[in-house]
């Protein structure tokens, strides 16, 4: 049987590199991404920001301790999203088979993509030429046989690193490499494979299925075929997505319910527009409520019918947001999130015919909306409750 070539690329610090494309006097610096102020975590950070130790999911409070002199910047993730769109085009030029995995990165089967583009290595390399003239950005490649080789190889020469792996070379490959490279396996596993004096890929291959099935499960059973570069998954080009969401940390703690329910506002009528943005309704919704202890918790409602409007969104999680201690409590994290989400079918169009009045019209109102916001950002029409005097 003919081996696959699967290939994992990984957009290079993308979120900063997006924000020294637009302001390219940004280049060389350290740049942190994420929450506001020392509330929020840092969503990303480039290359020159990790020297000093930031890093991904870490308090913003650390990130300005060790790097005091970094460029602090917001999310701005509607841009984030416009270039994703035009990364994800370019993959697609080499194969259907594209699966994203998030915003900046996808795994794409490019077996049959060979007759047309050369070899593996050759796609890859035309693949990160092309994203960067469209781009100018940066991709760091993994070419494997599998999903599971083609993303740790991918990480091994960043940035703008391409790591082959043919079939015969995968156990030369992975067998040197410490435990904690291996995807999915978190610190509380790497100290019981410690335990079990595994160190590294070559000693997990060394222990018995048996005794790793006793250890840990059918987990134990898939770490041992992981280690030696088995994996069979396909490249799947359609992955649905279970859930849309935006969520604020504050500066500082919100103490009065009515001040919680305006930030709700906004991030009910960001995430509508995202939702319309990608022909999507909900009918879950879920509020999120992060204190000032940093105890969290969900609350959810499924209604009847899905839906896309903001009010609507709004409506709900302010009832939801009376069944937590928001205005007994301090807050510092707000979210919303929809689930259950429905799609049109190909070629499928909503009849305004058999929609009542009211709903024509609350339609008729967020195209506008959409439109105003796609052409002159999101803060150039908004509820007049959300404009300060």
């Amino acid at each position: 049987m003919k081996s696959r070539a699967i290939l994992h690329l990984d957009m290079d610090a993308f979120f900063p590199a997006v924000e020294v494309l637009d302001h390219p006097d940004l280049r060389g610096q350290p740049i942190i991404v994420g929450g506001s102020c020392n509330r929020g975590v840092v969503s990303s950070a480039s290359y020159e920001a990790r020297r000093f130790g930031v890093h991904s999911a870490q308090p913003m409070r650390t990130a300005r301790r060790l790097c005091p002199d970094g460029i602090f910047l917001p999310v701005r993730m509607s841009r984030y999203r416009e270039v994703s769109r035009k990364i994800f085009k370019i993959f697609k030029r080499f194969t259907p088979l594209v699966e994203p995995l998030s915003i900046d990165e996808a795994f794409l089967d490019v077996t049959a993509s060979q007759r047309l583009f050369g070899g593996p290595e050759d796609i890859a390399k035309k693949t990160k030429e092309a994203i960067f003239i469209g781009t100018g950005l940066t991709v760091s490649a993994g070419v494997a046989p599998s999903k599971f080789v083609a993303k740790i190889a991918s990480d091994m020469d960043k940035p703008d690193g391409l790591t082959i792996v043919t079939p015969d070379k995968v156990r030369a490959f992975l067998d040197p490499l410490p435990i904690k490279k291996m995807w999915g396996v978190g610190e509380k596993t790497q100290r019981a494979l410690h335990r079990l004096n595994v160190r590294s890929f070559r000693d997990l291959s060394l222990v018995s299925v048996e005794l790793l099935e006793r250890q840990f499960g059918q987990q134990g059973v898939k770490l041992h075929s992981l280690s030696m570069g088995i994996d069979d998954r396909e490249v799947v080009p359609t992955r649905v997505q279970k859930s849309l969401g935006s969520e604020a940390t504050f500066s500082e703690d919100i103490v009065e319910i009515q001040e919680a329910k305006k930030q709700l506002l906004l991030l009910a009528h960001r995430l509508a527009h995202r939702m319309r943005k990608e022909k999507t309704s909900g009918r879950t919704i879920t509020l999120k409520v992060k204190y000032a202890d940093f105890v969290q918790i969900t609350r959810s409602r499924k209604n009847a019918e899905a839906t896309d409007d903001g009010a609507a969104i709004y409506s709900t999680a302010c009832s939801l947001l009376e069944r937590t201690d928001t205005g007994k409590r301090p807050v510092r994290l707000l979210g919303i999130s929809l689930s259950h989400l429905s799609q049109p079918g190909p070629g499928e169009q909503i009849s305004l015919l058999s929609e009542p009045e009211e709903s024509q019209k609350r339609r008729c109102l967020n195209q506008a909306v959409d439109s105003l916001v796609d052409k002159f950002g999101d803060r150039s029409i908004q509820p007049a409750a959300l404009i300060n005097p």
